[in-house]
């Protein structure tokens, strides 16, 4: 499998795109799979028989595309990203001297967002281990590179989060996750009830850290990347309120790029109590 793997990680991107397209259209054979998809886009408004073959091509593109993430060499890895607009507002906050907090959704290719941004700035990631441990040894050499550290979801890797920024670095965060509970906030996202993290609000609030959102776009005809950062002005210390407007934006990013949104992905899987939103509401 690991020589398979490095095989595939040396293709064009191209071939890499093409290969994870026919292998999201089987994924839509899968009930299961297509189900998911299907209520997520049907939730969110963008159902239809071509969006749901659009999104499933798109979540087949976005996992076989971190072979060449995580396996080439880090320098290669980066160098997928042709263009990045919005650097200037890393820089910025740097200059303020409390760190950067990069908010990086479920879309496009996040953890080349983290791999490019590592190159420039010392990078704290939080993630979450997969189950299966051989995709955990996968994932870590690929991830764990150059000034790139990604930590767990507890104690230890939310202590290494507040360091980071106390040492002006960056840490990094996917908001658009599914919250453990006692660990989130009910709020409206994608036309249904989600139970989201409030780290990211508590982190900004106990250190002061500057916000970004972040969307590193997959290029068409295999051509690359390009990463969006956006600064988040003004943000609220109203942690549902600030969710909110966190929200909104990515919500507007996968409006406009449906196809680049990991649909699979089960941000809705706990049922809110009494079946309303409650932001800001506990579990």
């Amino acid at each position: 499998m690991t020589v398979l793997f490095n095989l595939l990680a040396r293709l064009p991107l191209w071939w890499v795109h093409g290969l994870g397209a026919l292998a999201g259209l089987a994924l839509l054979l899968s009930p299961r799979s297509r189900a998911a998809i299907a209520g997520n886009l049907r939730s969110a408004g963008l159902y239809s028989m071509g969006g749901l073959l659009r999104a499933g091509v798109g979540v087949g593109r976005g996992i076989l595309e971190m072979l060449p993430v995580w396996l080439r060499p880090v320098d290669r890895a980066r160098a997928l990203v042709r263009a990045c607009s919005g650097w200037a507002h890393v820089d910025a906050a740097l200059a303020r001297g409390r760190g950067v907090l990069l908010l990086t959704p479920h879309l496009g290719c996040s953890e080349l967002a983290a791999i490019y941004s590592a190159a420039r700035v010392p990078l704290t990631a939080l993630y979450r281990p997969p189950r299966q441990e051989w995709v955990h040894a996968l994932m870590k050499r690929g991830r764990d590179r150059g000034q790139l550290r990604t930590v767990p979801p507890a104690r230890a890797g939310v202590r290494a989060l507040l360091t980071a920024l106390k040492r002006n670095e960056a840490a990094l965060i996917l908001p658009d996750q599914a919250a453990g509970k006692g660990e989130g906030a009910w709020t409206r996202f994608l036309g249904r009830d989600a139970y989201m993290p409030t780290l990211p609000y508590r982190l900004l609030a106990s250190t002061g850290a500057t916000p970004l959102l972040c969307f590193c776009e997959r290029l068409p005809r295999g051509r690359g990347y390009r990463l969006w950062i956006e600064a988040l002005d003004g943000l609220s210390d109203d942690s549902g309120v600030a969710m909110a407007r966190v929200n909104a934006r990515i919500e507007a990013w996968i409006r406009q790029h449906p196809d680049q949104y990991l649909w699979t992905y089960r941000i809705h899987r706990r049922v809110p109590p009494g079946g309303g939103t409650t932001v800001g509401g506990p579990v």
